[in-house]
């Protein structure tokens, strides 16, 4: 989320800044422009409002093994004043992830984290996940993330990372898939999957991949391109963006983001269809679960309807998991409790059919 606070005497602005996994708190000057990190640490930093006198900032702070948490910022360190998850996490084993960098065939360096089972023992082999973030243009990191945790617990190795698009390694980095959605991302995936394989914890013949939005659509896309993974979750996702062109409430107008729209004289529909996962899906074998909900203005429950249809229509193996309309795109974050713990056992019970939480 974007934040600016601005100082009381309307010299500086206070913003959160996401780099490489983490989120900081910077400052710009508005005299001199530019942004100043005045954080630094593996965590994710909530940035609030300051105090009267702008002395003291309020923060949230979490890391990978610590939900967040309340804390302030004096302009020189941060001091986590809450501990309310403390008792909670007292019976709970969490796996804290390690930090790895996986190379693309072009060199690129695509920042990578594991987390191994709870439980894990040396010198077995286990299923893993592959997790593919949502935007394009946010990143996964040094935060807590409940479906990681629950499915560590479950026995599977856990792998996430932030490939090109992602936001938090420079406007470049982040700019390399505008207008090439599939290319770029791809070869990231790619390398991250190879990374996978290459490990002696990693049984690469029962891997899974799934992600959300547009980890829906990269999902969408890796089991158009590649038989590795032996089964799937595309969760509120993008499959087709000539239809969703004209339903999305994110409006494809004169941006130029995609080349165009998908109607009159800017439509530019070879490049969005070359851009859909639609347009490869015939070689489509993995057996995929499809998660989508009625209430999705972001990416409309018929995106879901046609990955379905699809896979139905040529034999593969699907289901599909609709959600009523007081369900949103934000279902997983913060939907209905009921229905966010349905969610969960759904992918819990996909994953047990696909991949077995038996390591071999």
């Amino acid at each position: 989320e974007s934040v600016v606070e601005w100082s009381p005497d309307g010299k500086q602005i206070t913003v959160m800044v996401g780099t490489e996994g983490t989120a900081q708190v910077g400052v710009v000057s508005v005299a001199r422009g530019g942004v100043k990190l005045v954080t630094s640490g593996e965590h994710v930093l909530g940035v609030g409002n300051s105090s009267s006198d702008g002395k003291t900032l309020a923060l949230t702070i979490g890391t990978t093994t610590q939900p967040a948490e309340i804390a302030v910022f004096d302009g020189k360190e941060v001091k986590q004043l809450t501990h309310f998850n403390r008792e909670a996490l007292k019976d709970i084993q969490i796996v804290k992830p390690t930090v790895h960098w996986a190379t693309a065939k072009d060199g690129t360096k695509v920042h990578t984290w594991c987390m191994k089972p709870v439980n894990y023992k040396p010198g077995r082999k286990y299923p893993a996940v592959l997790e593919i973030h949502g935007g394009p243009h946010a990143q996964y990191g040094f935060a807590f993330f409940h479906e990681f945790q629950l499915l560590a617990a479950q026995g599977y190795v856990v792998v996430f990372s932030n490939p090109r698009g992602s936001k938090g390694y420079g406007e470049k980095f982040c700019e390399a898939i505008r207008r090439n959605w599939g290319v770029k991302d791809w070869e990231d995936i790619q390398a991250v999957k190879s990374w996978m394989e290459s490990q002696s914890f990693v049984n690469k013949k029962k891997m899974g991949v799934m992600g959300g939005s547009y980890g829906g659509f990269m999902t969408n896309w890796v089991i158009g391109h590649t038989r590795d993974f032996v089964g799937a979750i595309t969760d509120r996702c993008v499959f087709n963006w000539v239809s969703m062109a004209g339903n999305s409430d994110f409006p494809l107008n004169r941006d130029d983001y995609f080349g165009g729209c998908a109607w009159g004289p800017l439509k530019n529909l070879e490049d969005m269809w070359r851009q859909s996962p639609a347009s490869s899906f015939d070689k489509v074998k993995t057996p995929t679960l499809v998660i989508h909900s009625e209430g999705d203005l972001r990416c409309n429950v018929e995106q879901g309807e046609q990955v379905f249809y699809v896979l139905k229509s040529i034999g593969v193996e699907a289901r599909f998991v609709r959600y009523p309309a007081n369900s949103s795109h934000g279902l997983s974050r913060n939907g209905p409790p009921d229905l966010r713990m349905h969610r969960l056992g759904e992918i819990v019970n996909w994953w047990k059919r696909w991949l077995s939480w038996i390591a071999d």
